[in-house]
């Protein structure tokens, strides 16, 4: 039985309370809840009653030791900090997507969890989705070919101005750290790079407070290029009705479209790089029309699951916990997501194109240009 603490009771925090409660985990065990805002608090001892211990300041909880493992689901920056500070205790942290909100600090709890035993996971849970798993198997098992192209338009994010009312950390630099893409979209930026590997290099445009009156991005298109030629065009957006999630990926030997949870996937008999090299003189059909590989729309099959992804993530961070089994989310590959966002980013506010690995440092100042000037204030810059 692994005993957990979560950290953080508003909207993602007490939904993972809930799931703990349920008795979907068998060998799971929530005991302490910690949020510094005692209104939440109240809330979930109202709820919850004497079977949990409730805490309000951060040191009572750390040293608390009522529970071997953390779960963090609070506010984007505090992340980092938060999974640092779990590891220093001594217990196993999942942290809520993003990681954080620039790599910079992130580095330094990488740094912290190498010196650690402990298991440090993510919630990427979209890793458990069989249609994605089933992409990342065609593309790694090489049955798309050569990566030539990938395009991902997911604008189904729809969020209103009530919405980002609600809240005066949200959609704020000084709060929540942008808009999009560090609060709707990391799953999709990991599965970018999860599917995909990380590419050479990009060229963002993100458009600040186009449809909403916030200060932070609401829409968003980025072009990348991969070191093998292949590019992909990354499109998204919180005001489209209706919205699209559409990824399609192009190889060599096929295409493959994932859309409204099927994939379709269009096999060529022969790579298309290899027609065409062979091919000596142009042929035609009885239209008129260029021939061109033959292929073939092929049934793929995908494994359903009745389980929350959000579930099953964390039973496979338990699991690692309990049996030493391969971590399906280690928060060590979080750092390419985030990396993805903020240069993005800084592509965006440089008005030019951003290599990768980024210039950290620079990310952090244009950062803090932003965060001076919004209107959620801190105390200082980010280090």
């Amino acid at each position: 039985m692994v005993k957990i603490g979560v950290i953080g009771y508003g909207n993602i925090g007490s939904m993972h309370v809930r799931n703990f409660e349920s008795g979907v985990f068998s060998n799971v065990q929530l005991t302490a809840v910690f949020d510094i805002d005692p209104e939440k608090i109240k809330k979930a001892e109202s709820l919850y009653g004497n079977k949990l211990k409730y805490y309000t300041k951060e040191e009572d909880f750390f040293g608390s030791h009522e529970f071997d493992a953390v779960l963090v689901a609070t506010p984007h920056y505090a992340h980092p900090v938060l999974a640092e500070k779990a590891l220093d205790n001594g217990y196993h942290v999942l942290v809520e997507k993003p990681i954080g909100v620039y790599t910079k600090a992130v580095r330094r709890l990488y740094e912290k969890a190498a010196k650690s035993d402990k298991i440090f996971g993510v919630v990427f849970n979209q890793r458990t989705n069989p249609l994605y798993q089933k992409v990342k198997d065609l593309v790694s098992s090489g049955e798309l070919g050569i990566l030539k192209r990938i395009n991902w338009i997911i604008t189904d994010w729809y969020r209103t101005q009530a919405y980002y009312n609600s809240g005066t950390w949200r959609a704020t630099w000084g709060g929540e750290g942008g808009g999009v893409l560090i609060n709707q979209c990391p799953h999709q930026l990991d599965l970018f790079q999860w599917i995909f590997g990380m590419p050479k290099r990009v060229r963002g445009f993100a458009y600040f407070g186009k449809n909403r009156n916030i200060e932070v991005e609401d829409e968003v298109t980025a072009y990348f290029e991969y070191e093998n030629g292949a590019t992909g065009v990354f499109i998204s957006s919180v005001s489209e009705v209706p919205g699209t999630n559409r990824l399609e990926i192009t190889g060599d030997k096929g295409k493959v479209i994932i859309e409204n949870g099927q994939i379709e996937f269009y096999r060529l008999r022969e790579s298309e790089v290899e027609y065409n090299k062979n091919l000596k003189v142009q042929g035609f059909d009885k239209r008129g029309n260029f021939i061109m590989p033959e292929y073939w729309k092929c049934e793929v099959p995908v494994e359903t699951s009745d389980e929350s992804q959000h579930v099953l993530v964390i039973k496979d961070w338990i699991d690692t916990i309990m049996n030493g089994t391969p971590l399906l989310a280690p928060g060590t590959d979080a750092i390419n997501e985030l990396m993805i966002s903020n240069a993005i980013y800084l592509s965006t506010f440089t008005d030019n194109w951003v290599d990768f690995p980024i210039d950290e440092d620079l990310f952090l100042e244009k950062l803090n240009e932003r965060v001076r000037t919004s209107k959620y204030k801190v105390e200082k810059d980010y280090e």
